[in-house]
């Protein structure tokens, strides 16, 4: 992982924009932001391989800001001829109450993406599995990403695309560590455990404010999550507090935490498995005695 972001590229510093970029500002701050992200997506998936025998991918497009950046710049990558696979745009109507049904389709349709709108109700079998007072995200990420799954094998999909992004992986990195006991985090490339799928994050490298900017000048139809997104105290939350005063007391500790990620050394951690600590032997000099 080298994670050397510059502000020049040849293949992102020209002028063409895909029309989905139209109605875009066209000021020289959100050139500079696309141009960023759609750097910091191709480094993603160089550094990972996330093209490796890639032919078709199943995008899973949630109505928040970040699918909705995902799709776009992968829109933007293969309208360049950056990106050689087939996109199929998936949005996974999770049954939540009052969910604006029409927004997505119509969306989907206007800026001319294939896609699939699926209906499975796993809001209630949330509400109905998880006791009060807890919180619903684990669950809920389980079902839909099973759903998900199943939908890329039926399209014929080689992977499913989501849009997690550098704070994603860097508050699953001190959940694990603080509540877990582990060190893991989100990994920008994953084999599913049937083996017959990949899952890739290729925003791994961007920042959420980033995401959140370009959400805004693109003009997005954010949908807001009525399930998880309604709860209080969430350990998430705690960690992305935590995350945020870092950050401002010292700026560019986030990049630096995402740099460890990708440059650890298991002989300096305490993990047995990953390091053979009862081969050290210190090397002594012969006794010519």
């Amino acid at each position: 992982m080298t994670l050397a972001f510059t502000e020049t590229d040849d293949d992102t510093q020209d002028d063409g924009r895909h029309p989905l970029f139209a109605d875009a500002p066209s000021s020289v701050s959100f050139n500079k932001l696309r141009k960023r992200l759609l750097r910091q997506v191709r480094q993603a998936m160089d550094d990972f391989s996330m093209l490796k025998g890639q032919k078709r991918w199943l995008v899973g497009l949630s109505g928040g800001k970040d699918s909705y950046g995902l799709l776009a710049l992968l829109m933007d990558l293969q309208w360049r001829g950056l990106l050689p696979v087939e996109l199929i745009a998936c949005n996974l109507d999770q049954g939540q109450p009052n969910f604006p049904k029409h927004i997505l389709p119509d969306y989907l349709k206007s800026i001319g993406i294939k896609h699939r709108i699926e209906y499975r109700d796993t809001y209630s079998i949330v509400k109905e599995k998880v006791p009060s007072g807890a919180t619903y995200c684990s669950l809920c990420s389980r079902l839909r990403r099973g759903n998900l799954y199943r939908i890329a094998r039926e399209e014929g999909c080689d992977a499913l695309v989501l849009g997690h992004h550098r704070e994603d992986i860097l508050e699953t990195f001190f959940m694990n560590f603080f509540h877990g006991g582990r060190l893991a985090a989100m990994p920008p490339k994953l084999l599913n455990d049937e083996g017959d799928l990949m899952l890739l994050r290729p925003l791994a490298y961007a920042a959420e404010d980033d995401l959140a900017k370009f959400a805004v000048a693109m003009k997005f139809p954010i949908i807001p999550c009525d399930l998880c997104g309604s709860q209080d105290g969430l350990q998430r939350n705690a960690m992305k507090a935590m995350l945020a005063d870092i950050e401002t007391r010292m700026p560019g500790r986030k990049d630096a935490m995402l740099r460890a990620l990708g440059h650890t050394n298991p002989s300096h951690l305490l993990d047995t498995k990953l390091f053979d600590f009862s081969s050290l032997e210190t090397v002594r000099p012969h006794d010519d005695d």
